[in-house]
């Protein structure tokens, strides 16, 4: 018997990294998956996004666990995309239970040189996405008369400040007072929100050549290894990052009825990197 039988989990940024770990993790305990991806470039990203080809391969790394999977093409920034494939979603697997505000994005840039292109693109997927997820979806959670989860994928970044990402550090901010205020509006329906908060964790938004240029400076061609060590020396347990899977356990936890209980909560899973010294 799965942790999650019978639900039905919404997922945005599902193509790859965290997003497929959760979608592929939920499947493993039973749920069904409704999962979207914006399937294209946004221009001041400096590393590839998922494309549609990634989407279809977490569908069918679900698929292969016997659970259904329905995919769209669907920009957070988006309401009526997003809503669209929500009703699509709900129409072929008939409910919806779990809501992971997945979706993200990463540049940098200090903030006097900081362009308003790179500026407004992080605002709009990394805050309004997940308002925008919520909105899409919290309707269908109320009607249902079920109650739900909501997770919503934050950062250390959400909790302390870092330099050198003030656009970053804002909208990952600003969504835990998102999740508190929902948290507040939705406890009397029974449908439970709270946020997650990984550290670094090896995926293509840290694994790709702008993330190495930033974090090895002055080395030719960097690759991962070579910033190993500093982001070891970020953490207090000696790893410099986590697997995708550790936060989707974190995800499947809130989202299971063993967290019933549980709204409301900024949850790191950091390797101790807010408990450091």
């Amino acid at each position: 018997m799965g942790r999650l039988d019978n639900k039905v989990a919404f997922i945005t940024g599902a193509a790859r990294g965290q997003g497929r770990a959760h979608a592929i993790r939920m499947a493993e305990e039973g749920a069904d998956i409704i999962g979207v991806d914006i399937c294209e470039q946004i221009g001041s990203v400096p590393y590839p996004l998922g494309t549609m080809a990634e989407l279809e391969e977490t569908a069918a790394a679900v698929e292969k666990l016997d659970r259904r999977m329905v995919i769209a093409k669907a920009d957070v920034r988006s309401l009526e995309q997003l809503q669209a494939a929500v009703d699509q979603g709900v129409a072929e697997l008939g409910r919806l239970d779990i809501v992971s505000c997945n979706a993200g994005i990463w540049s940098a840039g200090m903030f006097t040189d900081l362009p308003e292109e790179t500026y407004r693109d992080m605002i709009d997927v990394q805050m309004h996405g997940p308002y925008y997820a919520c909105k899409a979806t919290v309707p269908k959670l109320i009607e249902q008369g079920r109650g739900g989860s909501i997770i919503i994928t934050s950062s250390v970044a959400g909790l302390k400040g870092f330099p050198n990402q003030v656009h970053y550090n804002m909208a990952k901010h600003a969504v835990v007072g998102l999740m508190r205020t929902l948290a507040n509006e939705l406890a009397p329906h029974m449908i439970r929100v709270n946020s997650v908060h990984p550290s670094s964790t090896l995926t293509p938004m840290i694994d790709n050549e702008a993330i190495h240029a930033a974090f090895a400076p002055g080395v030719q061609n960097a690759k991962l290894e070579d910033f190993g060590e500093t982001f070891t020396a970020m953490n207090l347990l000696p790893i410099p990052w986590m697997q995708a899977v550790d936060i989707s356990n974190a995800v499947l936890f809130l989202a299971s009825d063993e967290a019933r209980y549980i709204t409301g909560v900024t949850l790191p899973v950091d390797a101790g990197f807010m408990a450091k010294l």
